[in-house]
């Protein structure tokens, strides 16, 4: 089987001199759930953005469904980012519109620019808004002002919006990490939800371990750039734990 997703000695080094990542290479399967840990820093949220081209990396290659992604012109990023959705830890979305009109963005990609422009999607489009939303349990907020949500609830809705987008593969990039603890294991279980009933391949960057052992399928751990583990959940030892965490660091656990 190809993987969906696969990275090969990928490298990105800012033009400030920091090396964010360093020789970076692994495989992600069609239907995976793979979940990246690492301290802050350790170049995570950059590997994420790079498999999107939200940023451009600096050495290696990426490849999609066994192509490379590498040197992809404008044109064909954009068609990229249809298949590679992405939510983000601060969830993207606009304050001030409907919970209904920020999911119908996610459509944007196929909307001719004029019909963007003022509103007009198709009543198809708008059935699926309705779908995704109601697949995240939030389908009776959609008339709300997004600034009228929890966090939780935001997530949720930049969810249902990368799920316009029909996605292939969801880069999840600390979708909890803003969230009150009794709220990420709800967030979590979407994601998980997204996962097996769409068969969407997710990769999740997160920080606890005991969120990584419930949903992970499969881990990698960077620190400094470098891939130094890479396993299931179970084999995180504590030896292991320190290895990613450094020495001392304590295990936080969320309930």
């Amino acid at each position: 089987m190809t993987p969906i997703i696969k990275t090969e000695n990928l490298e990105k080094t800012y033009p400030n001199g920091v090396r964010a990542l360093d020789k970076v290479s692994f495989e992600v399967m069609p239907g995976e759930f793979l979940v990246v840990i690492g301290l802050s820093g350790s170049g995570k949220s950059t590997m994420l953005r790079c498999m999107n081209r939200l940023i451009d990396s600096t050495g290696g290659k990426i490849f999609y469904n066994g192509e490379s992604v590498t040197d992809y012109s404008k044109r064909q990023v954009r068609s990229l980012r249809q298949d590679v959705a992405m939510i983000f830890q601060h969830f993207n979305l606009i304050e001030r519109h409907t919970v209904f009109d920020n999911v119908l963005m996610g459509a944007l990609g196929r909307t001719s620019i004029l019909k963007s422009v003022f509103g007009s999607f198709s009543p198809q489009d708008k059935k699926k808004a309705r779908d995704c939303l109601d697949l995240v349990g939030i389908e009776d907020k959609k008339n709300y002002r997004v600034d009228q949500l929890s966090g939780g609830q935001k997530q949720r809705v930049a969810i249902a919006r990368a799920l316009m987008q029909d996605p292939k593969v969801l880069l999840a990039d600390e979708p909890v990490a803003s969230l009150d603890p009794a709220t990420c294991h709800s967030v979590m279980d979407y994601l998980k939800k997204v996962n097996q009933e769409l068969g969407i391949t997710t990769i999740c960057n997160l920080h606890f371990l005991s969120l990584v052992r419930q949903y992970a399928d499969r881990v990698i751990a960077l620190n400094k750039g470098q891939l130094v583990f890479e396993g299931g959940p179970q084999d995180i030892s504590q030896q292991w734990f320190e290895e990613i965490y450094g020495k001392g660091a304590v295990e936080v656990h969320v309930n």
